[in-house]
């Protein structure tokens, strides 16, 4: 019996990739984009990469001399753009048809991330989350966390005063998950295993493994998620149905917690509290309130890996060019002096820290490959065929590793984006790593927000430098990462002190206000 359920299954799969390959062809005159040679069936399923997707793909940019490339992966279409030009006449400037998202079978209806903003699809239910999200966290309501911000960013730093030989990314960890439950459900995080931040981890773990396209076949073949688990082959149900149990308690348990509390009349000011004052007396307040659970759901998997991976890896990008550093501690010592540490008010006065940062987000880019976005209806690009259906992949990391823009790109160069001191209008800021057109990330003002004035004060009070082992022999950072949608630099050892005995004591009065 189960070998004819998997000869059936393998004929219908067979079928269907047959139909996709030789229908696609007839519909236009017009060549696809260049990539590499599809093979009958199959088409490029066995060339795509299973990790680092996006150095492969500038590879065949490369090769084919193309800023957009076409992959057929069994059926599939996938379009590839790998300059900035490409994605802002795609994404920006047609973004009513390229605003949407694919079906994602594995993520969003085995896993059960459907309630996420990034991965909705475009619609009213999109538009009532992105409202509510853009509400809170537009460049000025999110002014409105800039207490909490650098509380949290204090506390970082008291974190590396006190336990300097701790992993550092453990500390980033913990701040960022410190700050995005705060403020999204007025919870305060335990100092050390947490239930909310270690729950909300291990489902965010799952889903950056499982978002990468092609990495499952069930998002290429939608039908085999109705394949029962014990089926041969059928390991992805069992991972997709603990990943969709970690989802879930992410989503609902802190949310609970912090409904408890608002009740009870004990909690303090979050976002869960006043979204659903805005929702009380509506008459669709049931499916409001869930709008508010999902934003603050969303607000972890879009706050944390991101803020741990930026400042993760301009700690490694002082590592690695510690004559940056100590420019920019220069200029924060001439602008704010040593009696205090760095705020936003300075920002203004301080254009090569900004650089520094830009430069931290450029080097090694957050997300490497952005969401993809899922191009409905044909369309027509350089002379080029562009098949309805298909998912449009930016290659950020090829954007921001363009020779052209950014000579020598893989070196760190803050002075890059000034000219005389000054920014400069005529390089491109590295905007792009919060996404694209309607799908750009709408809590990036936040995000920077808290970036800015964590680096600002670790730079105003520590020396980074690489570590030392037992023999005083120096460690050398490997600067590799973990490969996912948020690419996050692997464990490392580096040594963070405070620059003077004054510093130390900045740190400790800060923690006082």
């Amino acid at each position: 019996m189960s070998d004819f359920y998997l000869y059936t299954l393998g004929g219908c799969t067979l079928l269907v990739a047959l139909y996709s390959y030789f229908s696609q062809d007839a519909r236009s005159k017009l060549p696809l984009p260049p990539g590499p040679t599809k093979w009958p069936v199959v088409g490029n399923l066995f060339d795509m990469p299973s990790t680092f997707e996006w150095i492969t793909f500038m590879e065949w940019s490369r090769k084919y001399n193309s800023d957009i490339l076409h992959l057929n992966v069994a059926g599939q279409s996938i379009i590839v753009l790998s300059s900035a030009k490409a994605a802002n006449d795609l994404l920006e400037k047609k973004a009513s048809i390229y605003s949407d998202r694919a079906r994602l079978p594995m993520v969003n209806e085995l896993m059960g991330w459907d309630f996420a903003l990034a991965f909705m699809k475009h619609g009213d239910h999109w538009r009532a989350h992105r409202k509510l999200f853009h509400e809170v966290f537009n460049q000025v309501a999110a002014q409105t966390f800039r207490p909490k911000e650098k509380e949290v960013a204090n506390e970082l730093l008291n974190d590396f005063l006190e336990r300097p030989d701790h992993d550092p990314l453990d500390h980033l960890r913990h701040m960022a998950a410190k700050i995005v439950i705060s403020i999204a459900y007025g919870i305060d995080v335990l100092p050390e295993n947490d239930p909310y931040v270690d729950w909300a981890d291990k489902a965010v773990e799952g889903l950056v493994t499982a978002i990468v396209p092609g990495r499952f076949l069930v998002d290429s073949f939608p039908f085999l998620k109705y394949v029962p688990e014990w089926v041969p082959g059928a390991g992805f149900q069992r991972r997709a149905r603990e990943w969709r149990r970690l989802a879930r308690g992410m989503l609902e348990k802190p949310f609970a917690a912090a409904r408890q509390r608002i009740a009870s009349g004990t909690a303090p000011r979050s976002f869960t509290m006043d979204g659903l004052k805005m929702v009380e007396g509506a008459d669709n307040k049931v499916y409001m309130e869930q709008v508010v659970q999902a934003t603050a759901g969303t607000m972890y998997t879009a706050g944390t890996g991101t803020t741990v991976s930026a400042i993760g890896t301009f700690i490694l990008s002082m590592l690695a060019n510690p004559e940056a550093q100590k420019k920019a501690q220069a200029e924060i010592d001439a602008v704010v002096g040593t009696d205090r540490l760095p705020d936003w008010e300075d920002e203004a006065k301080m254009p090569y820290l900004t650089a520094v940062i830009k430069e931290s987000l450029r080097w090694r880019n957050v997300t490497p490959i952005a969401i993809p976005h899922f191009l409905p209806v044909e369309d027509e690009y350089k002379g080029y065929r562009l098949p309805a259906g298909s998912i449009v992949m930016p290659n950020t990391w090829a954007i921001l590793h363009d020779e052209e823009m950014y000579p020598d790109p893989y070196s760190f160069k803050p002075e890059r984006y000034l000219l005389d001191g000054k920014p400069n209008p005529a390089v491109m800021d590295p905007d792009m790593v919060f996404g694209f057109g309607r799908r750009i990330c709408p809590g990036r003002h936040m995000a920077m927000s808290s970036v800015w004035i964590t680096i600002a004060r670790i730079l105003a009070a520590f020396d980074i430098t690489k570590a030392v082992d037992e023999k005083g022999q120096v460690i050398e950072p490997t600067y590799e990462y973990f490969a996912g949608l948020v690419v996050q630099p692997l464990p490392f050892k580096c040594s963070i002190k405070p620059r003077s005995e004054k510093a130390a004591a900045l740190i400790k009065a800060s923690l006082e206000k």
